[in-house]
């Protein structure tokens, strides 16, 4: 297992925070060597240490460090906060504003939830939970400023994308050739799609970043491991291993492909800042409670969408999920590409008009200190 988009999504929000609302802000982390992974400049070895002026990185250990708590004290993911820190919350003269940040879901009833709080059972605390969202009633996603105009400038510079491509070890795409950037969770449905793109009329580039997935393509390729850097073709598919890539350059990287296969939550968000068409692989769950989250987000991307496309993006997005039958439904999926790269960009565009998740939880908190 690994956590890289809880802690993206952690990141993300205290980089923000701190630099387009200019607050110092505190981020305790108890994986050190995975924020390491999405950001370069940390050490492994430091308890404490200073991130660009205005984010300081707590390593969460055990027992918890006394220090004051903050004015503003938020709970990302179902932390569940120790309960000595919560105990100096009370004590302060005036107690913090205490957020517990949800999980992302399209689901209708997160827009009534958003905002509402829960007193402590035994001290004079409140939490407020906060739950991003697709829609102004909710609290919005992460999009730092200046984000479209970044990305416009990048998908609309020839040189730029060549350069990024050199980079990373690749020539310029070829005509007619799709590149497809393939992150996600061990998924049974893999060999099919694979097989789909090797039988392919049309040239098809499947660009793996290192993780889960690595094993399950070396099987396809009848390899017994697939090393960083490492390329392999099979008919009209070229299969290539990246190495882990930091954050800013990940966003290049959904940026310059074709279609973006994401997972979780915070590759899913950057991959609809992309622009691009996207298949999202939903964090599996007990009972099949991730079904409910992914049809309520379909339901709502999907409505934007000619009913063909919509029924060919439902099917392949439904396909992967199950694990079963994706190479059969990624022709009709692809069919619709020009439709659904027209579509991803006025997606995109209207949900960065929306007010962002960082915003709203400045204005939010504000209102209450």
């Amino acid at each position: 297992m690994d956590n890289y988009g809880d802690i993206g999504v952690s990141w993300r929000l205290a980089r923000q925070l701190a630099f387009d609302h200019g607050l110092k802000v505190r981020l305790w982390v108890d994986d050190i060597a995975s924020l390491q992974r999405i950001l370069p400049e940390i050490s492994s070895g430091l308890e404490v240490q200073q991130i660009f002026d205005r984010v300081e990185v707590w390593h969460w250990s055990s027992p918890f460090p006394q220090v004051e708590p903050a004015g503003v004290v938020i709970e990302a993911f179902g932390c569940a906060l120790p309960p000595s820190h919560i105990d100096a919350m009370a004590e302060l003269p005036r107690q913090p504003v205490w957020i517990n940040l949800e999980y992302l879901s399209a689901e209708k009833w997160v827009s009534e939830y958003h905002g509402l709080s829960s007193p402590h059972p035994r001290l004079p605390l409140l939490k407020y939970f906060f739950f991003p969202g697709f829609v102004p009633e909710t609290g919005g996603l992460l999009a730092e400023s200046g984000l479209a105009q970044c990305r416009s400038e990048f998908q609309g510079s020839l040189e730029r994308r060549q350069a990024f491509w050199q980079v990373i070890g690749l020539s310029p795409p070829k005509d007619g050739e799709s590149r497809i950037s393939l992150f996600g969770y061990e998924n049974p449905a893999l060999p099919g799609l694979l097989a789909a793109w090797r039988d392919s009329s049309l040239p098809i580039t499947c660009l793996v970043p290192e993780g889960r997935l690595v094993p399950s393509v070396a099987n396809f390729l009848g390899l017994s491991e697939l090393g960083s850097g490492s390329e392999h073709v099979r008919g009209s598919l070229t299969v290539r291993v990246l190495p882990f890539m930091d954050q800013v350059r990940y966003d290049e990287f959904l940026w310059a492909c074709d279609c973006n296969f994401v997972r979780g939550e915070d590759s899913f968000v950057r991959a609809q800042w992309a622009a691009r068409p996207f298949v999202w692989h939903i964090y599996p769950q007990q009972e099949d409670a991730h079904w409910v989250k992914l049809q309520a987000f379909l339901d709502r991307y999907c409505a934007g969408l000619p009913a063909e496309a919509a029924s060919g993006v439902r099917a392949f997005w439904e396909a992967w999920n199950k694990g079963s039958g994706a190479g059969e439904a990624w022709p009709e999926f692809w069919r619709h590409r020009a439709v659904l790269e027209q579509y991803a960009v006025l997606w995109a565009d209207d949900l960065l008009n929306q007010p962002g998740l960082a915003a709203n939880l400045v204005q939010f908190c504000n209102k209450r200190l």
